[in-house]
């Protein structure tokens, strides 16, 4: 009775006993161990990158002798340049050296300048137009007439103005620029009738001409 017991847990244990896959097939090498050994030689640069039953492709260069597998590249290395932009339609190859020294040479070179040369065309400069009217030309054109920095009294100006009634007067223009556009419609710079120029420089609220004069240089 044991050993018809024991018959049969051997029988079971076969059973179990699947075959493992063999993770070096298709690779040309019936076991591991022959491609572990194989694939050791080919980091040392002593045999073939390639199975021994693959067929080497073409422009790959399969013997390495005495280099790293990282040194395999193609055979006419001095043609993937060339190559590269003949398969991309619309790529520009005069990047690189090997494609351009091939088809230009000293002659042509001269020969592209001198029609460059005949297609360049001369342009004389002319003087601007002048500025056209409007308020914004006027205290542009009145900027570039001063020489005067700002807070110097060049006008005669009445009694002195608080800076809060001053700032209470400006804020109804908007900007400075629209300030000074008011100021000299009415009677400015050498009258002041809306006491927005308080310090008699010629210049209303917080205007300043220093960047129309600094355009200018």
């Amino acid at each position: 009775m044991r050993a018809v017991t024991s018959a049969m847990a051997l029988l079971a244990l076969a059973a179990c006993n699947t075959q493992l896959p063999d993770s070096a097939a298709g690779v040309g090498f019936d076991n591991y161990a022959d491609y572990s050994a194989h694939r050791e030689g080919v980091l040392q640069g002593t045999v073939s990158a390639q199975p021994l039953d693959a067929a080497p492709a073409q422009g790959v260069v399969t013997e390495i002798t005495g280099g790293p597998i990282s040194a395999v590249e193609s055979s006419d290395a001095t043609a993937m340049p060339g190559a590269q932009a003949e398969n991309h339609a619309g790529i520009s190859d005069e990047q690189s050296f090997a494609a351009v020294s091939a088809r230009e040479t000293i002659a042509s070179d001269r020969e592209r300048l001198e029609q460059q040369r005949e297609q360049y065309t001369f342009i004389p400069p002319e003087p601007l137009p002048p500025r056209p009217g409007g308020d914004g030309a006027g205290i542009i054109e009145y900027a570039l007439s001063t020489t005067n920095p700002l807070g110097q009294q060049v006008y005669k100006r009445g009694r002195a103005v608080a800076p809060e009634t001053l700032a209470r007067r400006c804020a109804k223009y908007g900007s400075d620029d629209h300030a000074q556009e008011a100021f000299l419609k009415n009677g400015g710079p050498e009258r002041d009738r809306l006491g927005i120029d308080p310090d008699g420089d010629g210049f209303a609220c917080y205007w300043d001409p220093s960047p129309f004069r600094l355009a200018e240089r």
